[in-house]
């Protein structure tokens, strides 16, 4: 005798629940509207693109502006080149935020204040007043044009360390000092159990410095003038400077550069939003 399997009844959805779906449908309109805009203009032609009055969808679909966008920009050099320079800054960043923030969350030494005050000072300042000095001193240096001038600049991560020496600061220190008592060094316990612990500050942390570094355009356009040397957002610029406004070439570019970028955002969302509980970033 076979007995039926009760079906549980949908609960019927209560009125804060309509209004947050309506409200969370209407934020991803807002969101999407403009991506959706891009893609629909970057296939249309080019007078099309700019017919009065404007229409969403184009009447016949083409891949001109793709094609053309391919044809008259290194493409492939200027992903590698924005792939390269991100993929240090973000490695080097995480390297150097981690070593400082649990140097100044677990040691003691004279000047720690005023050393930590020094970082701190880093985040009262703009990225572009210090643009002339960064660029002379890169240019003394004889790094203009490379890529090590476009990476060490933005290797100061002021914000990041800040981020980082608070989450320290919350390891349990009861962690640490079992470890000492097993006979486990200092770089040890770093390596082994406060790293480990701190995934996704860290992951928050790249992620941000990653998206932060790709969608720089002031300082490589400041340090680099070869062509062969231009991230995704320089060398697009230049295509569009160099034939004029074409908005169908102009919105193919711009979803060129941002498909990274969306990338990240759809297979790391949630090392996002855990980064951000995690390091208190949402207040900002």
């Amino acid at each position: 005798m076979t007995t039926a399997v009760p079906v549980k009844s949908r609960r019927p959805w209560t009125p804060s629940q309509i209004v947050l779906t309506v409200l969370g449908a209407g934020v991803s309109v807002v969101f999407l509207a403009p991506l959706a805009w891009a893609l629909a203009t970057s296939l249309k032609s080019e007078t099309e693109a700019v017919d009065v009055p404007t229409h969403w969808l184009p009447e016949q679909a083409t891949t001109q502006a793709w094609r053309a966008l391919l044809a008259t920009g290194n493409i492939t050099d200027w992903f590698v080149n924005s792939l390269v320079v991100s993929v240090c800054v973000t490695s080097v960043v995480l390297m150097v935020s981690a070593l400082a923030g649990y140097g100044f969350a677990r040691t003691e030494f004279r000047g720690k204040g005023v050393l930590m005050g020094l970082v701190m000072s880093g985040l009262m300042v703009s990225p572009a007043v210090l643009g002339v000095p960064l660029f002379t001193t890169v240019q003394q240096m004889g790094m203009v044009d490379t890529y090590w001038g476009m990476i060490l600049p933005q290797c100061a991560p002021a914000a990041m360390v800040y981020i980082l020496y608070k989450f320290f600061q919350g390891v349990p220190r009861e962690l640490e000092e079992a470890a000492f008592i097993d006979g486990a060094g200092r770089w040890r316990v770093f390596f082994t159990i406060v790293l480990p612990l701190s995934r996704p500050s860290l992951a928050a942390v790249g992620i941000f410095t990653f998206i932060a570094s790709w969608n720089n355009f002031l300082w490589p356009y400041m340090v680099t003038s070869n062509p062969d040397l231009m991230t995704m957002p320089n060398g697009i610029a230049t295509v569009m400077n160099s034939y004029g406004i074409q908005w169908a070439q102009l919105m193919a570019g711009g979803l060129m550069a941002g498909l990274p970028l969306i990338i990240v955002f759809v297979f790391f969302q949630r090392q996002i939003v855990a980064g951000v509980a995690h390091t208190g970033l949402a207040g900002q």
